[in-house]
C-alpha cells in the first residue's frame, strides 16, 4: 500500500472515530469538544508514528554489510 492510500485509510478511521465519539459520548458541548479533541490527537499521532516508520525504511541511515561468506 502506497503512502497516500494508508494516510486516506487513517484520515476515515478518525473519521469514523470521531463520529463513534460523538454519538456514544454526547454529554454537552465542552466534553464533546474534548473528546474530539484527544480522536484527533489519537489519530494524527498513530499516523505521524506510522509515517515516520515508513518514510525510514526508504532509505535507511545505515546500509547493510554483507561479508564474502553469505
Amino acid at each position: 500500500m502506497g503512502f497516500v492510500l494508508t494516510t486516506l485509510i487513517f484520515a476515515a478511521i478518525g473519521i469514523i472515530a470521531s463520529l463513534c465519539a460523538r454519538i456514544c459520548c454526547n454529554k454537552g458541548p465542552s466534553a464533546n469538544l474534548f473528546h474530539l479533541t484527544l480522536v484527533i490527537t489519537a489519530t494524527i499521532c498513530c499516523w505521524l508514528m506510522w509515517a515516520i516508520v515508513y518514510l525510514a525504511q526508504m532509505n535507511p541511515l545505515i546500509v547493510p554489510i554483507l561479508s564474502e561468506g553469505e
